[in-house]
């Protein structure tokens, strides 16, 4: 999915994103995979103090985790591709 696409997606507040979309979402704003607990995917961020945390449930992303994500890109004013 192009990334104009999947970050409309994402901002379309659905509760139908793919835990894949979600995960390509964060990396196309600079996350990495830090470590795996679980379920739970823990990203980090060079400039970001916080932590995102995604969870895999049957292949779906939470729709609450998105929007945290979302939100952790908005505060910080992350680009798509940024790697400062």
């Amino acid at each position: 999915m192009k990334k104009c696409k999947l970050l409309q997606k994402l901002l379309s507040g659905s509760k139908d994103i793919r835990f894949s979309e979600a995960v390509a979402g964060a990396e196309m704003f600079g996350f990495r995979l830090d470590r795996i607990k679980g379920s739970h995917h823990i990203f980090v961020h060079d400039h970001v103090p916080e932590l995102v945390n995604l969870q895999d449930v049957k292949g779906k992303a939470k729709a609450y985790q998105v929007r945290q994500l979302l939100e952790i890109v908005e505060q910080y004013n992350l680009q798509m591709g940024d790697e400062e």
